[in-house]
């Protein structure tokens, strides 16, 4: 690591002064809004960029029987030319074009619902809030459906300027919308930024989605020369497309509306933000069956030119279909990475063994407590407008803290921009909280403090909380509580570049993870630096694009010498496990080797490993058994895993917002389903 020998530097206290933004919501103690009837709606810039990007999540949620919204923001229409890779270049044909790229999305998500790819949807036109139009495609199969709304708004300015992004920034623009070959809709519609916002805060209130996929909107700073960019498809200094960054933005503004504008407690949504191009500049995280189902989606949104598919403008985007996906030097299907990563519940556990978690819904932070073998209802602590993932550390009076990461001012138009890291405070064990309180952002510029990771906290021996994030330069900052509740400064550890989903833990005497176990054609590697040191030192770890990245509460240690992790590093004592790269094997360092078949992050704790299989199921692995939830309602990413004094126990958020709490009972096989389900509220 080269950056390893650059010293920590304090930032300064907290961080620098900034426009002044609202406080945080308040904890209002309150029962908090409960979801009922899961609907998850997607936010894109284009079409494609769901089957890019949010796969295979969506996928999973179709096949639950989750009904799916999918509101594409531009036409896609560039410049018109639906190219066939190795033919002459056709003419310019917008609207043409338009059309070709609507009739690929719906060969697509009829072949994902199971239907011949040329199947008939049903056509209509919508009004939306402020007279708006749009067309809306709807198809449905055996309980499961699909609608698609396309706004259709024009990819640029009269003037050939990006669209959507000029919208956002500037007060005067106003973008016409593209009216596609085929479509039902006949008329040419005009938005300003007032408009496309209340047009989705609208469309959030016609649906009440209880999960939402959006785009990055912050995405990672990337320098690369002028060439490069263009080759990459990238905005300038930054590691994404222009379109999705505003169009996620205008999406959280949206959300943020929706939620403070909602009469009584904030509706009942969680929310997933997905990475794009970012994909292209980290290792990839899906293993080759994942790959291939994903990739296949976009094979009937391609289409082809001989296609018969009944729309005369076209049978999808030539340049995607076939095999592309797959030779596609930049790599975007290969990966599927999330801009908030980490567990979606936080969990305690009380003196009578019964469990406490915390997590975001409505972009406040809400509680559940355990009763009869489930979650009970929400209580609403605020905290809003917040990121969908936690952090959080238990004091040792058995207090507990909460961080979180808000987006403090998400406004277009030349206007604040803002993030920052909050805390919560609880009064006394199982008690009230105090005040939500800011602890600034560890980037001084504005811009910068856009890229900042979510908070992870551990509770040293000695009584002091340690704060990490993920930073914009790809490393990570810190800030420690001491006894007496004062923070100290930000400061830089340096170190990285790491992909954000940090993880904190406190070593023990004896502690060193130095040697490697892999299955699956994963070799064992013999690593130069573990976590051997000091009894109740602070250590954290990332995954970066060489190895996994190692800090302690002074700084960076040196390189730890461990294959390539694909995702976030979980550790469980002296073991660390994780995924390397398009793989579904599982590296686990010391002991024995680990079979653990499945993809993404896993969680460990005490002898209990949870993950997910390739169906995104869960499954729970204990003394080289694997014990499988039975089927049920797909559930989110990040599912939390603690070792309790009952057993161990997981949680997590179903797509209809509602919290689950599995309590495995552990067979005396070496497989098998236990038969218990994920119970919800």
């Amino acid at each position: 690591m080269a950056a390893a020998a650059t010293a920590a530097t304090t930032l300064g206290r907290g961080s620098a002064p900034r426009p002044p933004t609202a406080l945080p919501s308040p904890a209002s103690g309150k029962p908090a809004a409960q979801g009922h009837q899961a609907l998850l709606l997607q936010v894109l810039a284009h079409p494609d960029d769901d089957l890019y990007f949010m796969n295979p999540d969506t996928q999973h949620a179709v096949t639950a029987g989750v009904p799916l919204v999918c509101v594409y923001v531009t036409a896609g229409e560039a410049d018109g030319v639906n190219r066939v890779p190795g033919q002459p270049l056709p003419p310019a044909d917008k609207a043409g074009y338009s059309s070709a790229r609507h009739q690929g999305l719906r060969q697509s998500y009829a072949a994902q619902l199971g239907l011949p790819v040329f199947t008939q949807w049903r056509t209509s036109v919508a009004t939306l809030a402020g007279g708006h139009l749009a067309e809306v495609n709807t198809l449905e199969h055996e309980g499961r459906s699909v609608e698609l709304v396309h706004l259709n708004l024009a990819m640029h300015t009269p003037f050939g300027r990006m669209g959507v992004p000029a919208l956002w920034r500037e007060r005067s623009t106003a973008l016409s919308t593209v009216v596609s070959d085929g479509s039902p809709l006949r008329t040419a519609q005009t938005y300003d930024y007032d408009g496309l916002l209340g047009v989705l805060v609208g469309l959030f209130e016609r649906y009440r989605p209880t999960l939402v996929h959006t785009l990055d909107p912050d995405p990672d700073i990337q320098d690369s020369d002028r060439l490069t960019r263009i080759r990459d498809s990238e905005q300038p200094g930054y590691s994404d497309h222009a379109d999705h960054t505003a169009v996620a933005s205008f999406t959280w503004a949206a959300l943020a509306r929706w939620a403070e504008l909602t009469p009584g407690s904030p509706p009942p949504f969680t929310t997933v933000a997905f990475r794009g191009y970012y994909n292209h500049h980290w290792p990839d995280n899906l293993p080759p069956a994942l790959l291939h189902e994903k990739a296949a989606h976009l094979v009937p949104y391609g289409g082809a030119r001989d296609w018969r598919c009944g729309n005369a403008a076209g049978c999808g985007d030539y340049n995607v279909g076939g095999d592309r996906p797959l030779t596609n030097r930049k790599g975007w299907v290969r990966s599927t990475h999330y801009r908030y990563p980490g567990p979606r519940l936080a969990l305690t556990e009380g003196p009578d063994g019964r469990l406490t978690a915390y997590g975001v819904i409505g972009m406040r932070a809400v509680r559940w407590r355990e009763t009869s073998g489930s979650f009970g209802d929400p209580v609403d602590l605020g905290g809003g407008p917040l990121a969908p993932v936690l952090g959080a550390a238990t004091l040792d009076d058995g207090r507990q803290l909460l961080f979180g990461l808000r987006l403090a001012s998400v406004t277009g138009r030349g206007g604040a921009n803002l993030r920052e890291i909050v805390l919560l405070e609880q009064l006394a064990p199982d008690g009230e909280f105090r005040a939500w309180s800011g602890l600034g952002n560890p980037e001084r510029d504005p811009v910068r403090g856009r890229r900042t990771g979510v908070p992870v906290a551990v509770t040293a021996r000695d009584g002091r909380v340690h704060l990490f994030v993920r930073n914009a330069g790809q490393g990570i900052s810190t800030r420690v509580r001491d006894l007496d509740g004062s923070w100290s400064p930000w400061r830089d550890l340096a170190g990285g570049p790491v992909q954000d989903g940090l993880t904190a833990t406190v070593a023990t005497v004896g502690t060193d993870s130095t040697g490697t176990n892999s299955t699956d054609g994963a070799e064992g590697t013999e690593g130069t630096d573990g976590t051997d040191g000091t009894d109740g030192e602070i250590h954290v770890y990332a995954a970066g694009r060489d190895t996994v990245h190692h800090w302690t509460a002074d700084g960076p240690r040196p390189s730890t010498g461990l294959p390539v992790p694909a995702d976030a590093i979980a550790v469980a004592g002296d073991r660390f496990y994780y995924r390397p790269p398009a793989s579904t094997s599982l590296i686990a360092t010391i002991g024995p080797a680990v079979s653990f078949p499945g993809y993404g992050p896993v969680a460990a704790d005490g002898p209990y490993l949870l993950g997910r299989d390739l169906h995104g199921s869960l499954q729970l692995l204990h003394d080289g058994r694997l014990t499988r939830a039975a089927a049920g309602q797909a559930t989110l990413d990040g599912p939390a895993l603690r070792s309790t004094r009952r057993g161990p126990a997981a949680a997590g958020l179903s797509t209809d917002a509602r919290p689950w709490l599995w309590r495995p009972h552990l067979p005396r096989g070496t497989d098998s389903s236990d038969g218990s389900t994920a119970r919800k509220v």
